[in-house]
């Protein structure tokens, strides 16, 4: 039987999910509903169309078209869309959950209450609020240990943590304001001291098949300064684990993906199909959960798709038809390190239109191109995060030289982050949590 499999997404994530698809063995045609040409994918499938793929409507016209079978979610916004439950009601098998079950990213408040609900562990104090009413009385309560966190899709920069972003209750009560003004609901919550950690787990509404656990570094600049982003890169460790963890870490993290999607299955009589991405943070007095997203992480996809050794085909299917529990899912003991070229300028005024040049890079399979476009036959940025670079060997600085060296070969108006994946930064994560422990 031939799949006819359509991605929808056309970042960096997506190049990894296409390529791993890809490598399958079985007989396969992959279509891609694409926001920008992105090269790479192009390369890999057998069409890529450009159109707005958070419309539900043209998502399946264009699923019907080419008689699709799979249908796999990259972003979030699609989800948030329901363009899960479109597909599904078009009999369009889908990896990416349903609107409902989605609401685990796209609601703070949703992802709080449901474990608060299911007596699920590692959720903080919280209130949700819609007005600045109560908003002082609750940061009084918290101290100077509090987050504000809008309550919607805001692509990771929705986000402000106290003595990062937010320097007094009077800050704090302007940005609660700002959001109040825009219609925003949000909440507030305590701060967790620690280190963060993504653990994403494959699941088919029952049974769930973990992946090896990512370290995402969020800030633009060196040593963890500078502006949030969506993320400038990450490192995972051989032995799936990262150096800073313990075992038991792992096991609560883990735990606190099941508990979520029994809970999740219960509160809405269906199953969770897709990847549950729980966002830890492992602290002194155990791992907490940070946020749940409803898709891959990126760049978190491009270093566990880099490993994974089963079919990834297989295991989509595993997924959408609740059978996961029969695919054999096998990531290699290797050690991953991504690291983002981005253009100057990123996040707050990055520089548009200006060509790259990836000629000098010489491994090709590490390549993840992500906001880039063509202008005639140039390859220029198109404004995000513009090129992923992963590095795979034995160990984290190992594949941190690999990635290093490739990333630095890419010419054109683009920085990227060389301490990720360093033994430096490494270290003072694991000193950090000695510390705390």
């Amino acid at each position: 039987m031939k799949h006819k499999i359509l991605v929808i997404g056309s970042g960096a994530r997506e190049h990894a999910i296409v390529r791993a698809l890809g490598r399958s063995p079985q007989d396969k045609e992959i279509f891609c509903l694409a926001s920008n040409m992105n090269p790479g994918i192009a390369e890999l499938c057998d069409e890529i169309l450009i159109g707005n793929f958070n419309d539900p409507d043209f998502v399946v016209s264009y699923a019907k078209e080419t008689d699709a079978t799979l249908a796999i979610v990259g972003p979030e916004n699609p989800l948030a869309a329901g363009i899960a439950d479109a597909l599904w009601d078009t009999g369009v098998k889908t990896v990416g959950p349903k609107k409902d079950l989605a609401q685990l990213e796209t609601s703070k408040a949703f992802a709080r209450n449901l474990l608060k609900e299911y007596d699920i562990p590692g959720g903080p104090k919280y209130q949700t609020f819609d007005a600045v009413g109560g908003v002082t009385d609750f940061l009084n309560e918290l101290g100077e240990n509090y987050v504000v966190k809008y309550d919607g899709l805001s692509g990771g920069k929705g986000v402000k943590v106290a003595g990062d972003h937010l320097h007094s209750h009077d800050e704090a009560l302007a940005y609660c304001q700002k959001l109040v003004d825009s219609d925003g609901e949000f909440v507030i919550e305590e701060k967790f001291v620690g280190e963060e950690f993504s653990l994403m787990s494959f699941c088919d509404g029952d049974n769930l098949k973990h992946m090896p656990a990512v370290q995402d570094h969020k800030r633009a600049y060196e040593g963890d300064t500078g502006p949030n982003t969506g993320g400038m890169g990450t490192y995972s460790d051989a032995n799936h684990s990262l150096p800073f963890l313990t075992n038991n870490d792992i096991s609560q993290a883990l735990e606190i993906n099941i508990q979520t999607a029994r809970a999740i299955k219960d509160k809405f009589g269906v199953g969770y199909k897709g990847i549950l991405y729980g966002g830890f943070m492992a602290t002194a007095s155990g791992v907490r959960l940070v946020e749940y997203n409803a898709r891959f992480g990126d760049p978190e996809a491009m270093n566990v798709l880099s490993l994974l050794e089963s079919d990834f085909i297989d295991i989509c299917i595993g997924v959408a038809d609740g059978t996961l529990d029969q695919v054999d899912v096998q990531f290699a003991n290797k050690a991953t390190v991504c690291k983002y070229a981005v253009p100057d300028g990123y996040p707050d005024s990055p520089v548009k239109g200006e060509p790259i040049d990836v000629s000098k890079v010489k491994n090709l399979d590490g390549l993840f191109f992500a906001s880039v476009d063509f202008k005639g036959t140039s390859l220029v940025e198109a404004g995000s995060r513009t090129i992923a670079m992963v590095g795979v060997a034995d160990t984290i600085s190992d594949a941190e030289a690999l990635a290093e060296k490739e990333v630095s070969s890419i010419s054109g108006p683009l920085f990227h982050r060389t301490d990720i994946g360093t033994d430096k930064i490494v270290q003072k994560r694991v000193d950090h949590m000695n510390s705390l422990r």
